[in-house]
């Protein structure tokens, strides 16, 4: 779920990401964020690397559109929040019925050749909590990094009934993508969050990255 910790990397991780916007400008900040939000689960790229998809990033991304209103003049050229949040919003809602589709259309046998024993024990996890919770398991999924990339799979995998995910999918991606920028955007006033080193942000980062990789490698030796 997302935490105390969660809002340490996320202020952190800010400080990375505002050298994208100054060096791509907003629209293409924009399309990096949206694109790793919806890589996290269309592509499955979140079981690996979850950070860099999930929650941190995108409450990043209310730091930064927050840091941008604040030192930019209210031009287009600025990260404007509600297009952010919106766009974040957008892209979970469509990686996740990504995700469904090719639990629908490929099934069971498509996890079953990327279970290492990490991934094996991430699904085991994902189908009860998809079995006890059916439709809010889709939303709630969305706060929990191992079971946003796997619930949406499962459900198609389980065949659900697709208005019923999708309605699930766009509550869950809603109070995820839009609240969590929103909420990272005012909480650009908190001192020790707009005020995160470089150093944090370092640690964190390389952190994710060699937890991603070491996840990798033992799916491929399991």
């Amino acid at each position: 779920m997302f935490n105390t910790a969660v809002v340490i990397h996320a202020a952190s991780l800010s400080d990375q990401i505002t050298g994208w916007h100054e060096q791509l400008g907003p629209w293409l900040f924009y399309g990096v964020v949206w694109a790793l939000v919806f890589a996290g689960t269309g592509l499955f790229v979140g079981a690996f690397i979850p950070f860099i998809t999930g929650d941190s990033l995108v409450f990043a991304a209310g730091l930064v559109a927050a840091a941008a209103a604040a030192e930019g003049t209210g031009a287009w050229q600025d990260v404007n929040i509600w297009v952010m949040a919106t766009g974040v919003g957008a892209a979970a809602w469509f990686g996740d019925q990504v995700g469904y589709a090719i639990g629908l259309r490929v099934g069971r046998p498509y996890l079953d050749r990327r279970q290492g024993n990490w991934m094996r024990k991430a699904i085991e996890k994902s189908e009860k909590f998809y079995k006890a919770w059916g439709w809010w398991a889709v939303v709630i999924a969305r706060f929990m990094p191992w079971a946003r990339v796997l619930v949406p799979a499962i459900a198609g995998i389980s065949k659900m009934n697709y208005y019923k995910f999708s309605t699930a999918n766009l509550v869950g991606a809603l109070a995820w993508g839009v609240g969590l920028t929103t909420a990272g955007y005012f909480a650009y006033s908190i001192p020790f969050v707009k005020n995160a080193s470089y150093g944090i942000a370092a640690f964190f980062i390389t952190a994710s990255l060699i937890a991603g990789l070491r996840t990798w490698l033992k799916n491929r030796k399991g």
